[in-house]
């Protein structure tokens, strides 16, 4: 089957915006470092990155770049002073390695979530919170609104959702303009986890794509390109102290997800079950009708545009 590449459109950057200063934290990382490259040549663009995953490449250079770690004293602070909006993408994102170091993903979670929170306060900035589709745990029915119970099962998923809390808090109570963004599966140019990524390399290195578990487990795969425009959706919303899920609404079998790679990618990869991973979700799907409503977010790039595109540019690496 062939697939012609089509990228994303160039994403506009809405007026409110522009001209403005903006801080990315984790800006060298896969989701911020796409909203650093996205609002570079529209505003005055600061990231901070400790690059304990982030990579320094990825920042653009007409970018501010401050190495730092938002959990030490007098980092943020500075970083933030005279910004506009603060997208606050930095945090330890990997479940597994959360239930290794609960109290260091508290701190790069929470009490770093708390440092930037305090940080804005001062500036007047505007803050715009990465929190997860973590805070919900199973749920107890799927498509998952905002308002359904939140019951997180691991150390991660607890910290996203008291950051989640603390960011609505300073709104109501500190009157700190602030938009949290439940984002479920992101995917896209750059990242370098996920259950996507895996199969990428697998078919790249002609190996088996390897499904853990039966496969009939469910995702919402989101492309970064609309997670930043969600993310520039809530810098301009006027519909602050809120969460929103970011998603498509659309859920995808994971063996169907390995099947679609493997028949991009010309179609004669096998496809092997292993054993379940402990605590996966068996279903995720984001509703997403707050966020279509109030934000004016609809999801642009579909799964198999966005899959065909992720394999054309490893082609072209190649």
């Amino acid at each position: 089957m062939h697939h012609d590449r089509v990228p994303p459109e160039p994403i506009p950057i809405p007026e409110p915006i522009r001209g403005s200063t903006v801080l990315v934290t984790g800006g060298a990382g896969f989701v911020g470092s796409h909203i650093a490259r996205a609002l570079a040549g529209a505003c005055t663009v600061r990231v901070v990155d400790d690059l304990s995953t982030g990579d320094r490449e990825r920042v653009p250079p007409e970018v501010t770049f401050v190495e730092g770690d938002l959990r030490e004293t007098g980092v943020v602070a500075p970083a933030a002073d005279g910004v506009d909006y603060v997208f606050h993408q930095a945090g330890l994102v990997s479940v597994p390695e959360s239930v290794r170091r609960p109290v260091e993903s508290h701190e790069r979670n929470v009490d770093a979530t708390l440092a930037v929170l305090e940080a804005a306060r001062e500036a007047d900035a505007r803050v715009v919170f990465a929190s997860s589709a973590a805070v919900y745990g199973p749920p107890s029915s799927v498509p998952i609104a905002e308002d359904d119970p939140t019951d997180p099962t691991s150390p991660y998923g607890v910290d996203k959702l008291a950051a989640d809390h603390y960011t609505r808090l300073y709104d109501d109570r500190y009157g700190v303009e602030t938009v949290a963004l439940r984002y479920f599966n992101v995917y896209g140019p750059g990242q370098r986890s996920g259950v996507i990524n895996a199969f990428l390399d697998q078919v790249r290195a002609g190996e088996p794509l390897v499904v853990e578990g039966d496969g009939e487990q469910t995702r919402d795969f989101v492309h970064v390109h609309d997670v930043v425009r969600a993310n520039l959706a809530a810098a301009t919303t006027a519909a602050t102290g809120r969460a929103y899920n970011v998603g498509t609404g659309e859920s995808t079998r994971i063996d169907d997800l390995a099947a679609t790679v493997r028949e991009l990618a010309g179609g004669d990869a096998a496809i092997r079950h292993t054993e379940p991973r402990a605590g996966d979700l068996e279903q995720s799907c984001a509703d997403i009708g707050r966020a279509r409503e109030t934000l004016g977010f609809e999801p642009t790039v579909p799964l198999e545009d966005g899959l065909a595109d992720l394999l054309a540019v490893s082609a072209a690496e190649q």
